[in-house]
Parts: C-alpha cells; structure tokens; sequence
C-alpha cells in the first residue's frame, strides 16, 4: 500500500468517525504532513460507560501540537471496547502531549470510567517510492 493508500484508509475510517469539518481540517493536515510515529489501541470501558469515555477522549484533540490524526472509534464486536488511532510527526510530540492540560483533565475525566486495556501497537508509518 503507498501513501496515499494508506492516507485514503485513514480517512475513510475518519469519516465515519468524525463531523464533515473536522473530517477536512484532517485531510488537509494529513496531505502536508510526514508522520513519523503511530499508535492504535484498544481500551475498555466500564459496562455501560462507553459512549461517556469516548466523549472524553475526543474533547480538545485538535490542539495538540504534532498530532496529524486523532480517532477514537466504538469496536463493533464488543459493546464496551474503542479503539485509538493516533498519527504524530514524533514521538516526542506525542509525550508532550501527555503534559498538555486539555490531556491531563481527560485522563483525570476518563481514568474511573477505563475497566482495562487490549491491544496496544506503536509503529512508524511508512511511504513507498512514487507516494
């Protein structure tokens, strides 16, 4: 898959997770950007605290400098599960924004409504010759 492969999948999973707008204030920061670091994630929530924890998470992800995407989606197999999927330009941005305000009151929001965690990968996005 090239980049603009993989650019395509990223947004097609955007849009049906995000609002029109923010979905192309995306696109347009995906197309200049160079992303160097990745995350995907899923977490659990609490029975019946999903939709609650996915609120948290997506509030005031826009601000966050390095951050080329930020989506948060439901898991369609379990009720209680989401999914992150985060693209940086480092990985230093990315634990920078740990530090951020807006960061921390979401973890401080969203900790008693997490039950656990399940898969967890970093990775280095990668374009081909010719993307």
């Amino acid at each position: 898959m090239n980049r603009r492969e993989h650019l395509a999948a990223l947004l097609a999973m955007a849009g049906a997770l995000l609002p029109a707008t923010k979905l192309r204030a995306m696109e347009a920061r995906m197309e200049e950007a160079d992303p160097q670091y990745g995350l995907i994630g899923q977490m659990m929530a609490q029975p019946g605290q999903r939709a609650a924890l996915t609120a948290i998470l997506s509030e005031g992800t826009g601000s966050m400098p390095g951050n080329i995407a930020y989506l948060v989606g439901e898991d369609s197999a379990n009720p209680d599960a989401i999914w992150i999927v985060e693209l940086w330009d480092s990985r230093e941005s990315h634990a920078a924004s740990l530090q951020l305000p807006v960061v921390q009151e979401a973890i401080r929001k969203g900790r008693p409504l997490i039950a656990g965690f399940g898969t967890r990968a970093e990775f280095k996005p990668v374009a081909k010759a010719g993307a």
